[in-house]
């Protein structure tokens, strides 16, 4: 029988109850963690997932491939001390599979950062090299209100830019984000409130 998200927990110390979360990879992680050769399962389940946020992150096809084949091979080698952390809704220290691969997929991007020290592209430029098996902005570059609304989130600063992409790209939760960006859920939904009302302004700028 399958295991829900989370369990209701009730203390006798505190009114009332708290949510504690629960890891929904569960199962795939602890059969990776048997046998290596099951984590194919947990590559194949988020592999766009972490290229997407990759190649918005770095706007380069092959720095977000080389990327993604960084903070798979890491999570692999390192499955074995992964340890999952449930916590109360605004807690700290959560931890699921997603957002320790999310924190891997982050470090190594900005070790490939440290390393290029190149400039990004644009959105606009970078959409010409998207590749078609991921289709990242298929509708939005064929659409010039979309295409401009990206280029919007692509100006923003780096952790509203962030937590837009991780939101209504990979369409994470906001717990996941917080995991992945070190901040309070309030601290994320503050990010992204600000991120949305940024965009905003900028779609409204005529010299843009």
């Amino acid at each position: 029988m399958a295991r829900p998200a989370f369990w209701k927990v009730d203390r006798p110390e505190e009114e009332g109850s708290r949510l504690i979360h629960l890891d929904r990879d569960r199962a795939l992680v602890e059969a990776a963690q048997a046998d290596p050769a099951r984590f194919e399962a947990l590559y194949r389940k988020y592999l766009a997932q972490v290229f997407n946020y990759a190649f918005y992150e770095l706007r380069d096809h092959h720095d977000a491939e080389d990327v993604t084949e960084r903070t798979f091979l890491a999570a692999l080698t390192n499955l074995g001390r992964f340890e999952e952390r449930a916590r109360p809704v605004d807690g700290d220290g959560a931890s699921t599979f997603k957002v320790w691969l999310f924190q891997i997929a982050r470090n190594a991007i900005a070790e490939r950062r440290r390393r290029t020290q190149r400039h990004r592209e644009t959105v606009l430029e970078a959409a010409t090299n998207v590749p078609a098996t991921v289709d990242l902005e298929g509708d939005a570059a064929r659409n010039d209100d979309a295409a401009a609304a990206w280029r919007a989130v692509s100006r923003l600063p780096g952790d509203r830019r962030r937590a837009i992409v991780l939101r209504f790209v990979d369409e994470m939760t906001t717990a996941e984000i917080a995991g992945i960006l070190g901040r309070s859920e309030g601290a994320v939904r503050v990010l992204i409130h600000r991120a949305l009302r940024g965009v905003a302004r900028d779609l409204d700028d005529p010299t843009r």
